[in-house]
């Protein structure tokens, strides 16, 4: 038996909020840490100093990946919050205007002037300010801002992206460090950018050909400034 709330979820932009900070952490991960990597191999022959850099590089964004998601949505919830003070202000203090704002648009959407003010009318009647909070300021459950989750989804996503360098960096001849890096990271961002376009119902091959010609990119170019300024460490 089909629900309302399973036909909901089946919608993929109810997963928007997580999908893009797992998507975005991941990606992060992989490229950042991978880019790192190889700039410093380029740079150096001392499998230590490949190591100690990629460490500190994926302790380094995990935190600042989940601080800065952590801070972004709070502004956004501080804004959200200030919307809805404002609203329950203007609700006490002109709720026929608000009541006109309302039907207004209803009619916009579609609905007969008559219809829109009676939906209107019912609406405040059971529940105004959330009529007004989801109608007129754009707040629901999916747009809504969760700072918490997103800084926790960012961080662990690209905590996962970059434990894959690190461990090639562990396990991968030294001669011949930056080609493994290239190459089983160009293999994990073709399937990070299948999953994530599969999760998310869009085309998978612009999403793979997206996500690996910026990988491409930011490898190549860190691989130059480490053979440019390289040093023996």
């Amino acid at each position: 038996m089909i629900t309302i709330e399973n036909y909901l979820d089946s919608h993929y932009i109810h997963r928007s909020n997580w999908l893009r900070a797992a998507v975005l952490g991941a990606n992060d991960g992989i490229i950042s840490i991978s880019s790192l990597s190889i700039g410093v191999a380029t740079a150096s022959d001392t499998r230590s100093a490949i190591l100690l850099a990629t460490l500190a590089g994926l302790v380094a964004g995990a935190l600042s990946m989940a601080a800065g998601e952590y801070v972004s949505v709070s502004s956004q919830m501080d804004i959200e919050k200030a919307d809805i003070e404002r609203e329950k202000e203007e609700l006490e203090k002109m709720p026929e205007a608000e009541l006109k704002i309302l039907a207004e648009i209803y009619e916009k959407r579609g609905l007969k002037k008559e219809t829109a003010l009676q939906v209107a009318k019912e609406l405040t009647e059971a529940d105004a300010l959330g009529a007004h909070i989801r109608d007129e300021l754009g707040i629901n459950e999916i747009t809504k801002a969760k700072p918490i989750q997103a800084a926790f989804a960012s961080g662990a996503a690209f905590t996962a992206g970059g434990v894959l360098p690190l461990l090639i960096t562990i396990i991968a001849p030294i001669q011949f460090m930056e080609y493994f890096l290239y190459s089983i990271t160009i293999v994990s961002l073709i399937i990070l950018g299948a999953v994530s376009a599969k999760t998310g119902g869009s085309n998978i091959m612009k999403a793979i050909l997206r996500i690996v010609i910026w990988g491409t990119l930011a490898m190549g170019v860190s691989a130059g400034v480490g053979f440019l300024f390289g040093v023996s460490v």
